[in-house]
């Protein structure tokens, strides 16, 4: 407890930690607090938390709990829902369908709020800038408000805005989390599966990127670069000149809202056309870019007259590497050929783990093949393709690189979107043209030519520094200077416990020797003597101050050891 308390008692965040506490509590999460001591930490800052829990939530179930218990604590913790939603391979799909809930709509604050520090952060009022301006949002997230209004020049835009005072909260609220999440890792070890610790720190990763509203923007424009020849996807223009870190200024879609379907319906649009256009857009994202749209939902899509699709609301992205990358096209490729041994040198590098069985994991991959095996494209779903594979990830304590998860929340995602628009859209089918496309350029002439070009120059580059390098080994010979070492941490601890030992073990006998010296001295009545002090006294006493000598110089290198 002593411990716990010392972690917590410097922080001056006890206010909101007592906040958070009762939340959970009311919810009927009181055991968790309990067992975390959070009360008794409060306790000694002088507050006293209510244990009682509110009976109106405790026939919930507890995925929905803790949402509701999310949406109750503000920003910070919807935006970590939100993440957590994006984590297919920790979450079963009744939480994941709780933790999206999250995406929707949070209550606005009135614009009185907002105006002084917009007209801050654009330099100067409001009327300057904008000939109109409406200031009943059209859209409220956690972090900023959205507004349309119309420039000087009459262009419609719109702006983003920060809520005011939010950044010191959500700093507040993750130096908490952070705390939390040491806290759940040795106090909870039965939660561990969860790598509440991972997510936390991919949480504050993710918020320190949205809290600073250029990166929405500089997000746009980059994906915009990316899809600039594929004519069937829009990004917003962004208006720099009026753009920082608290407010953005975008380009305002004309379109049908990806969540009025009865609108998409009577507009007579080719739907399918649109779900392929879309899935297209999506995989060319992931596969050949490595930079995507992670917060794909209704809300962030709009559809246009002429089959367009506009991705708005850049703020959460996903970005995978070129290693990566090449990794799921090989993984893909072993799932096709049943190269079982491909695919668990894939999982493992992907979520290394000393505890997994790779016999049993091999044997669920054989199973998880043989259920596919000859379906037909047209009867495969990605959603339950993807979703067993996750089962057999969690089955043998593997999981997925935030990059990845986010990538399959989004396939999952653009499948359930694609079926809404067109019952027929397999996005398997979609996937195949796709990846058969990318096997083709990875495998082109062009390709190869081009990673042996690289290989030949990193070769020769070793060539040539190769003399250079066995002159001064050769050097290092003739003189005696050439060392090796190893250093193992289990043996250099253990090295340290033995030293310890045997240096506890030298004091005992030192104090021993003491002990008996001593007894000598007053014991003995030995007659030769010296300057009138018996001679053996004289031995004795000498032997006594060597030993504290000797003792002192263990504790001194003992110290300095440790």
């Amino acid at each position: 407890m002593a411990m716990v308390w010392e972690t917590w008692k410097a922080t001056r965040d006890l206010g909101r930690l007592y906040d958070i506490a009762s939340v959970f509590i009311r919810y009927g999460f009181g055991d968790v607090v309990r067992r975390l001591e959070l009360g008794a930490i409060l306790r000694r800052a002088g507050r006293v938390l209510d244990w009682q829990p509110s009976n109106e939530f405790l026939g919930l179930q507890p995925p929905q709990r803790v949402r509701e218990a999310l949406e109750q604590l503000g920003p910070s913790f919807i935006k970590l829902g939100q993440i957590m939603a994006t984590r297919v391979d920790l979450f079963s799909p009744a939480w994941i369908a709780e933790f999206e809930k999250l995406q929707h709509h949070v209550p606005p604050l009135p614009f009185e709020q907002l105006k002084p520090q917009l007209e801050m952060d654009l330099g100067q009022p409001l009327e300057a800038v904008f000939s109109e301006f409406e200031i009943m949002p059209i859209g409220s997230a956690s972090i900023a408000q959205v507004y349309r209004a119309r420039l000087q020049n009459g262009q419609w835009v719109i702006v983003k805005i920060r809520r005011p005072g939010i950044q010191p909260i959500m700093e507040a609220d993750l130096r908490l989390l952070l705390q939390f999440a040491d806290l759940i890792e040795t106090r909870l070890p039965n939660l561990r599966v969860y790598r509440l610790k991972e997510i936390i720190e991919q949480f504050a990763h993710s918020l320190q990127r949205e809290l600073d509203l250029m990166t929405e923007c500089r997000n746009a424009e980059r994906a915009a670069i990316n899809l600039a020849n594929d004519p069937a996807i829009v990004i917003p223009r962004v208006y720099w000149q009026w753009t920082s870190e608290r407010v953005n200024v975008q380009e305002y879609i004309v379109g049908i809202p990806g969540r009025n379907w009865a609108l998409l319906e009577a507009s007579g649009l080719d739907r399918r056309k649109i779900a392929q256009q879309g899935a297209a857009a999506l995989f060319n994202m992931v596969i050949r870019d490595g930079f995507f749209h992670a917060d794909l939902h209704p809300g962030n899509l709009f559809y246009l007259s002429d089959h367009r699709i506009a991705f708005i609301d850049w703020g959460m992205v996903g970005q995978v590497s070129l290693r990566r990358r090449n990794q799921l096209i090989d993984l893909l490729w072993g799932l096709t050929e049943r190269q079982i041994e491909t695919i668990i040198d894939i999982l493992l590098d992907w979520s290394p783990n000393e505890d997994v069985d790779e016999d049993s994991l091999a044997i669920d991959l054989e199973i998880f093949l043989d259920k596919y095996h000859n379906v037909p494209l047209k009867q495969l779903k990605m959603s339950l393709v993807l979703g067993d594979l996750i089962a057999l990830l969690r089955r043998n304590h593997l999981s997925l690189p935030a990059d990845l998860a986010m990538m399959v929340k989004v396939f999952i995602t653009l499948e359930s979107l694609g079926r809404q628009l067109d019952p027929e859209f397999n996005l398997v089918e979609e996937a195949r043209v796709i990846l058969r496309q990318l096997f083709l350029k990875r495998y082109s002439p062009q390709a190869v030519l081009k990673r042996t070009q690289r290989a030949l120059q990193e070769s020769s580059s070793l060539l040539l520094e190769l003399p250079r390098d066995l002159r001064r080994f050769i050097k290092l010979l003739r003189t005696g200077s050439l060392q090796h070492r190893i250093s193992i941490i289990e043996l250099n601890e253990f090295s340290n416990r033995l030293d310890r030992a045997a240096s506890r073990l030298s004091m005992s006998f030192v104090t021993a020797a003491f002990i008996i010296g001593t007894s000598v001295v007053v014991a003995s009545d030995n007659s030769t003597s010296l300057f009138g002090i018996p001679l053996f006294e004289w031995l004795s006493l000498g032997a006594m101050l060597g030993g504290i000598w000797v003792f002192i110089s263990i504790w001194r290198g003992q110290g300095r050891r440790d």
